[in-house]
């Protein structure tokens, strides 16, 4: 049975997940949620995902949510095919991005997109925690070509939804300001898999 990935091109959980299934050269069926419709409130979909929110991952009877497991597995179990992702015996380096990385493409994108008004002092604030991260990022790789270890992981893989929303962005100056954190982030956002994700957010 070929995987199914139930979630929006648009939301960076999902994205993730559709970036890891690109990396390891799997094929799946990616099933559209229409969220503006509520679609992911629905009986159908919360039988998949009882918190309402996507993505949803079907592999065979398995059912899983929340975007960092399904990454997770699919590494851990198609360990063998396509790009590793895993560095054996390395913790995954969580180093306080995502929040931070999150607040900002909502403020600076999302919400104009939604027709709300951009808090100026939610970003400020939150400007000041990405540089303070940003400054560990860069004495981290200096260390390490990538995050987790000398080859890119889920520990890189997991910053790319986020990391494209933000390179639209001024917040962009404060990854150019670091040269090991700007060359990571050039080498990263050119992964085939993420173009693959991007040529469908695109054609919705």
């Amino acid at each position: 049975m070929v995987m199914k990935v139930h979630g929006s091109v648009l939301s960076t959980a999902a994205m993730r997940v559709l970036i890891v299934l690109n990396e390891k050269g799997l094929e799946f069926e990616f099933v559209p949620v229409d969220m503006r419709a509520g679609e992911h409130k629905k009986e159908h979909f919360l039988a998949l995902n009882p918190f309402g929110q996507v993505p949803a991952f079907e592999d065979g009877d398995l059912k899983l949510f929340e975007s960092r497991a399904i990454t997770q597995y699919i590494a851990n179990v198609y360990k063998d095919k396509g790009t590793p992702l895993v560095c054996e015996g390395k913790p995954m380096a969580t180093l306080g991005f995502d929040p931070v990385g999150s607040k900002l493409q909502w403020e600076l994108l999302f919400k104009p997109m939604f027709g709300m008004a951009t808090d100026a002092a939610v970003v400020e604030e939150n400007e000041a925690k990405l540089a303070k991260v940003l400054d560990i990022y860069e004495a981290r790789l200096s260390q390490s070509k990538y995050l987790g270890c000398d080859c890119f992981t889920l520990a890189d893989l997991h910053h790319l939804p986020v990391l494209t929303n933000l390179m639209g962005t001024h917040v962009k100056k404060l990854f150019d300001a670091r040269p090991k954190v700007s060359a990571w982030v050039a080498d990263i956002m050119t992964r085939p898999a993420l173009a693959k994700v991007l040529a469908m957010r695109n054609q919705q």
